[in-house]
């Protein structure tokens, strides 16, 4: 095994998963914000949420398409790249995976197409009970995923016996300290997500026109929903940051740039950590921010010089966690700002400046970025752990060639350009012409 085939198999990995979870995130937000569109619709077939969530469903199906197809190429990955992990978690992660892949197939399944095809031909308060019924079934889904995510990083319930782990309470392999920040998190990430993309999509369509009655209420709930869901994923960052503090330590000091044990922190805006040396070769903070860092038996800080060697990328995972925390702020001020500004003109988004619609237009992918700045920080700062603490990721490593990982990196690289061309190019078309029907005769959306 080489490093650079580890890393790069690393970095195809984490790609692979970044593209899956963004989409997934898209449907996820996408589908509780048409739960709200479709009950709004309830009042009468002239509503102004009626072309609402016939515009967005669209989307919503792009995104479930994306997120579905994706989620292949993820599965083979764990296979190829990380045979041994399933080896080992397979009597957590078997039933896990059992559940969460089974309830997508009998919520998509059975409600999917209902809510994509059957506006016109059900009652309405059934075509909302199926909306209802897939927004469910995609946060359960969401749910599955993270139990397994969150027990790898705090394993409780289960114990590691001959090399395999073999679970002894499973309340406690669910519910591990972990799983509730980490579930608010992405929840929130999620809403973030479609709410940013939303906006961005309603700012771009007012670059050459006034917003109808519909585009207005939408970009008004859409601003509403960034600013409730960004705070929302500050309370869960709080609650996160005091469970790493107890059950991580070394991902905390990384994440404080803590190197020598026991010497007084500093709560770091910013400073450029050099891991030869075990110091900080710049920072710019305040002193304080004990709470964010572990504490020993006899009640002392830790630092990353007490890894013996294990230590994650520092570097990576105290970049991660700020330029995650930046793009919350700029969301947050950009969405307080942009309801402000149109409040008095009825939340028209034609109404703001032109540079503010197109900066807005540009922010559409906002909340994939702060998504991905997230996973970034989550699962590197769990490193070179895979199952923290017990096992470590050159363990359960396939030992690839170099040659094979980087031209398999490649591959995907070209794969999901050419996908995410494809869904901006789908997107502007509809931004631009407005919503096709997928077909004429009566029962169609």
């Amino acid at each position: 095994m080489t490093y650079s085939a580890l890393w790069f198999s690393q970095l195809q990995f984490f790609g692979s998963l970044s593209f899956m979870l963004v989409f997934f995130a898209m449907e996820l937000g996408l589908s509780w914000l048409l739960l709200f569109y479709r009950i709004r619709a309830m009042s009468g077939p002239h509503s102004v949420w009626v072309s609402a969530y016939r515009f967005w469903v669209r989307v919503f199906a792009l995104a479930f398409i994306l997120s579905f197809a994706s989620s292949l190429p993820v599965l083979i990955q764990l296979g190829s790249i990380w045979p041994n992990l399933i080896v080992k978690i397979g009597e957590v992660s078997g039933p896990i995976f059992t559940v969460g892949m089974l309830s997508a197939f009998v919520f998509k399944s059975c409600f999917l197409g209902a809510m994509l095809f059957g506006y016109r031909s059900m009652p309405a308060w059934l075509h909302s009970l199926a909306v209802l019924l897939v927004a469910v079934g995609n946060t359960f889904t969401a749910a599955c995923f993270v139990a397994l995510v969150s027990w790898m990083h705090v394993p409780t319930g289960a114990t590691l016996n001959e090399g395999l782990y073999e679970v002894e309470q499973w309340e406690q392999v669910l519910l591990n300290p972990a799983f509730a920040w980490y579930f608010a998190q992405f929840v929130c990430a999620s809403l973030i997500a479609a709410s940013c993309f939303v906006v961005g999509v309603t700012a771009a369509k007012a670059l050459g026109r006034p917003c109808d009655e519909s585009e207005r209420r939408v970009f008004r709930l859409g601003l509403w929903v960034m600013i409730l869901a960004v705070v929302g994923l500050a309370v869960a960052v709080v609650g996160n940051g005091l469970m790493v503090a107890e059950h991580q330590p070394y991902k905390a000091a990384a994440t404080a740039g803590y190197w020598i044990s026991n010497e007084a922190p500093r709560f770091l805006w910013f400073a450029i950590p050099f891991g030869t040396e075990l110091k900080n070769l710049f920072a710019l903070g305040w002193t304080g921010g004990e709470v964010w860092l572990s504490r020993d038996a006899e009640g002392q800080l830790i630092g990353l010089d007490q890894s013996a060697g294990m230590l994650p990328p520092v570097a990576l995972v105290f970049y991660a966690f700020r330029l995650a925390a930046l793009l919350g702020l700029v969301l947050l001020g950009s969405a307080i700002y942009s309801l402000w500004k149109s409040s008095s003109q009825h939340y028209d988004a034609a109404a703001l400046p032109l540079g503010w619609r197109r900066y807005l237009s540009w922010q559409a992918c906002g909340g994939w970025l702060l998504l991905i700045a997230g996973l970034a920080y989550q699962l590197f700062g769990a490193l070179p752990y895979v199952v923290y603490g017990t096992t470590t990721i050159s363990e359960v490593f396939a030992n690839n060639a170099f040659n094979h990982v980087l031209a398999g990196l490649l591959a995907y690289v070209v794969v999901y350009t050419f996908c995410l061309a494809g869904f901006f190019l789908l997107i502007r078309y509809i931004t631009r012409h407005g919503v096709v029907p997928v077909a004429r005769r009566r029962g169609r959306a």
